[in-house]
């Protein structure tokens, strides 16, 4: 089961003795250099504010050498030879998966965002549900329209809908504007193609397939619980519809529809239409989970080879991107330089994201060389705590501490990968550890972290109540979550 402690049978961690500056040796030792280590890498990211990318970059080179290994082993020679480095293995192993699954969702999220899919699905829900149940709509806009999108790009395309209803009921914006971010924050921390959860897949070497699914089954009962808390706290806070910031939606709206004439993208016209904006989102998904089961149900044939080439994230994705290509570009119209000028725009944020998960791939590497991983693995055992709550404590710890999601579950990840090697954990085991991390990554989001000012501003929030509602809807998304993982690893 997945609650059992990790496993007893842990080999001693090897000795290495080219490090420059090796500590005590020993499992002690060991111990002595992960702390510091974490402690260096809390230090670097919250007093020095050194850029993430670097910070772990640098921590992992210092707990390598402090661990023992030589410079040989982490960087390798200059002249070829059969030494492998640590660091390049630890990076390309990692964003050989990573980067093509975020780069493809990346483009595919900004083609909906552009063509107006946002509003489309909105005002559908809107009507569908009516004035009462806005709220819940706003809460579906955000969880279907988070999928392929980014946390922050989906409050920069979505406040504008928030004011909109916020503005005729009369009630308070955080009765609208909270199930939106709980959909949204949900699809980011436990769905692929979002970072973390591609980068936990990587790490963990599970198949997207299975995170889509434990997502799912984790995430929409998570989600409901967040609702249940927004709509409590939507009645007790009274925030009034940020003026300014409804005036600075319009400018920017004006904006990039002046960026996109510049730049050759042609404006929105017709119609954005629903059923293609739910196809584009719904055929990676479809495809990908179909690949999943058919490699459990059906016995290796042709019709098996086929639905898993299909559902290969690399193709999945880029059928979907295609799509989104001819339903919502060039059958609207729009050129191929429009497309082309969209797509280029959107991988500009994505460099930061690709080289802190792929430093996280180092760190994780450099713990599994050191030993430092083997001795980790022994000590939780003797805790006694069960892997599953052991990644959630660990995720909480670092997202509290330093603030960033994509750095919790990455740290985390490089810890938690190693005790479960070996430990015959099921895909779909592992998959649930995934969802934990995921959820303690997105705990208690305060003032460390940049999605908490983002929802202040954009919604007119005072720190006060933004900790109140913000705060503690990320603690029941990240809390529900985690109970329900852990209840599925008690009977899957």
């Amino acid at each position: 089961m997945l609650f059992h402690a990790v496993a007893a049978a842990t080999p001693p961690p090897p000795v290495h003795t080219g490090g420059i500056l090796p500590l005590v040796g020993g499992t002690a030792g060991l111990l002595t250099v992960a702390v510091l280590g974490i402690a260096l890498l809390l230090f670097l990211i919250i007093k020095v504010r050194l850029q993430p990318f670097v910070a772990l970059l640098a921590v992992s080179i210092a707990v390598g050498l402090g661990a023992g290994l030589s410079v040989t082993e982490l960087f390798g020679t200059v002249q070829k030879s059969a030494a492998v480095s640590v660091i390049e293995s630890g990076m390309g192993g990692i964003l050989g998966h990573v980067a093509i699954i975020i780069g493809l969702g990346t483009m595919l999220g900004a083609i909906l965002e552009v063509s107006g899919g946002a509003e489309v699905l909105s005002g559908r829900l809107l009507r569908l549900f009516g004035e009462k149940r806005a709220p819940l709509a706003m809460g579906l806009t955000g969880l279907i329209f988070g999928i392929p999108v980014f946390f922050d790009v989906g409050i920069f395309v979505l406040a504008p809908i928030v004011y909109a209803a916020a503005k005729r009921s009369g009630k308070s914006i955080l009765l609208y504007c909270m199930p939106l971010l709980a959909g949204l924050s949900m699809t980011h921390a436990f769905l692929p193609p979002h970072p973390g959860p591609v980068a936990a897949a990587g790490l963990f070497h599970v198949s997207l397939g299975w995170v889509i699914l434990m997502g799912a089954l984790v995430g929409i009962p998570a989600v409901l619980a967040a609702w249940g808390y927004a709509a409590w706290i939507g009645k007790r806070i009274f925030v009034e519809v940020p003026q300014d910031m409804v005036e600075a939606a319009e400018e920017a709206k004006a904006a990039v529809a002046a960026e996109q004439e510049a730049s050759g993208v042609t404006p929105r016209e017709e119609p954005v239409s629903l059923g293609a904006v739910l196809a584009i989102i719904g055929t990676p998904l479809i495809l990908i989970l179909a690949a999943t089961f058919s490699s459990i149900a059906l016995d290796p044939s042709t019709l098996r080879s086929v639905l898993e080439f299909f559902g290969n994230p690399f193709v999945a994705l880029t059928i979907a991107l295609v799509l989104a290509y001819l339903l919502l570009g060039i059958r609207r119209g729009w050129s191929r330089k429009s497309l082309e000028t969209v797509s280029t725009s959107s991988l500009k944020p994505v460099g930061n994201i690709l080289l802190v998960v792929g430093a996280g791939g180092i760190f994780g590497a450099v713990l599994k060389a050191s030993g430092i991983a083997d001795a980790l693995a022994g000590t939780f055992h003797s805790v006694g705590l069960p892997v599953i709550l052991l990644a959630w404590l660990i995720s909480v710890v670092l997202r509290v501490a330093q603030g960033s999601a994509t750095v919790a579950i990455v740290t985390t990840a490089g810890i938690v990968v190693p005790l479960v090697e070996g430990s015959g954990y099921s895909q779909a085991h592992l998959a649930l550890i995934i969802m934990a991390i995921s959820a303690g990554s997105i705990f208690a989001s305060h003032v460390n972290d940049g999605g908490f000012w983002m929802v202040a501003k954009y919604f007119g929030i005072t720190e006060r109540d933004t900790l109140k509602s913000w705060t503690v809807l990320e603690t029941v998304l990240s809390v529900a979550g985690f109970v329900v993982a852990a209840l599925l690893s008690l009977v899957i």
